[in-house]
């Protein structure tokens, strides 16, 4: 498995990707859909620019997200930028003290 720090910057769209994500659209989305939902209901504000989003992606493309790209990322962000991590758990402890792109329910 190789999983990525992704960062990319939110475009206009953003309130259209949370619909998609509350409707199980994503999620049912093959072969990548229930890691790409996971990776963005757990998205991040970067800390060292507050106009871009981080999350920890799995991904066995190459190049690394390009279905998540053509499928889903595209529409909703630009700029998008990955970096390797060496474990999953690695990925998120670099950023689980930054704001939540979401507000979790209750």
């Amino acid at each position: 498995m190789t999983f990525y720090l992704v960062k990319a910057k939110p475009n206009d769209h953003l309130s259209e990707l949370r619909k998609e994500l509350d409707s199980g659209k994503i999620i049912n989305m093959k072969p990548f859909g229930k890691a790409l939902q996971k990776s963005l209901e757990n998205a991040r504000i970067d800390g060292n620019n507050p106009d871009y989003v981080i999350w920890i992606e799995e991904d066995y493309c190459s190049p690394p997200l390009a279905m998540e790209r053509e499928s889903v990322l595209d529409r909703y962000f630009d700029d998008i930028s990955v970096e390797r991590v060496n474990t999953e758990q690695d990925g998120w402890s670099k950023i689980k003290d930054n704001q939540r792109l979401w507000t979790k329910n209750p």
